[in-house]
């Protein structure tokens, strides 16, 4: 071989190396990702699989972003902005029933937390012990707080008489609280107890009324996808929910390893905080005794059907919910895949 073939033939193995990294990079399937709040503890749960690798070795190029409450991932799945999210049920719930006309419903397709995270929580001078003891008291959450939407059903269910509502920016809900402005908050155990203790509040004269607790069977987050994202590329979204899966047994194993993912995306949390919070959402919410009887990631309908006619009266909704318009476990990995939870 003289050197102009040589040459040639360095030139063709080059071009052909080109061209087979191009197609591995084409491969890899966008999926724009927004979960429903900072980029705190439980958010592990999707920043450690993407740092493990777990999503491109799916042939997944997934971007996480941090979001802002669950109503408004809802809306950007649902407006074509983001592809997949992270939501509580119940909102995505009164979207379905407010927007029957909606030709973007997100639906969803893995459940995550198993019980809402949902409690009211107050401190002990206030006199509250009990959810009756909350009649005629005032209580604060931001207007789109999950605990404070589902209030109706929590007091229905302990017959709670009429409370004063006070409405604040989420950073001034547990401030308001501790300065004695309320007498009890609505919020989501692992983020208000932890902000309350780091406002000053000693954890032994805190009251915690965990709606679980109290006769509400709510589910809590779930993984939405977009209805387009599903019909033109189901193999995507499963192959997404079985990465997660797969990190998510991870993170159950090993919180502490699992939050330096968050520190990678926010240098500035206190890890061992967000340690605390990752476990909490754990024991609570994702490794629950009705998680564990009913298996991870997925739901019982007549349960569902309950929450969906509890969301449809609590919310005042256009519609009625449809439980089977707004949950698909057609996209769910298998039975063993989904075996995570540590009994």
């Amino acid at each position: 071989m003289n050197k102009r073939q040589l040459i040639q033939s360095f030139l063709a193995a080059s071009a052909l190396s080109f061209g087979l990294g191009s197609l591995h990079a084409q491969a890899l399937t966008p999926i724009k990702f927004q979960l429903d709040w900072r980029f705190e503890g439980p958010a592990a749960l999707f920043l450690h699989p993407a740092a493990k690798g777990y999503f491109k070795d799916a042939k997944l190029d997934v971007t996480i972003d941090a979001g802002n409450g669950s109503g408004g991932t809802v809306t950007r799945v649902a407006s074509g902005a983001y592809d997949m999210g992270f939501a509580d049920l119940a909102a995505l719930m009164e979207f379905h029933a407010n927007n029957p006309d909606s030709p973007n419903k997100p639906v969803a397709v893995m459940m995550v937390y198993n019980n809402t995270p949902a409690s009211v929580m107050a401190l002990k001078k206030s006199g509250i012990a009990k959810p009756a003891d909350l009649a005629g008291k005032k209580l604060g959450a931001p207007v789109f707080d999950a605990g404070r939407r589902a209030f109706p059903i929590f007091a229905k269910a302990n017959n709670i008489g009429a409370v004063n509502w006070t409405a604040m920016d989420p950073t001034l809900r547990e401030t308001m609280l501790v300065r004695g402005d309320i007498d009890a908050i609505t919020g989501f155990t692992f983020t208000s107890l932890l902000n309350l203790e780091a406002r000053g509040a000693k954890a032994a004269d805190i009251v915690v009324l965990p709606y679980p607790d109290y006769g509400v069977k709510l589910y809590g987050n779930v993984i939405i996808a977009s209805p387009k994202l599903i019909k033109e590329n189901p193999a995507a979204v499963k192959a997404f929910l079985s990465a997660f899966t797969k990190g998510a047994k991870e993170v159950i194993a090993n919180p502490v390893v699992a939050i330096e993912s968050v520190k990678k995306r926010d240098g500035i949390i206190d890890s061992a905080l967000e340690t605390r919070r990752l476990k909490l959402a754990i024991d609570t919410v994702i490794n629950s005794p009705d998680a564990r009887a009913e298996g991870f990631g997925t739901v019982n309908a007549g349960r569902l059907s309950l929450m969906a006619s509890q969301v449809s009266d609590a919310f005042n909704t256009k519609t009625r919910v449809s439980p089977e318009a707004v949950w698909t476990a057609a996209l769910l990995p298998p039975a063993a895949e989904l075996n995570i939870l540590k009994k």
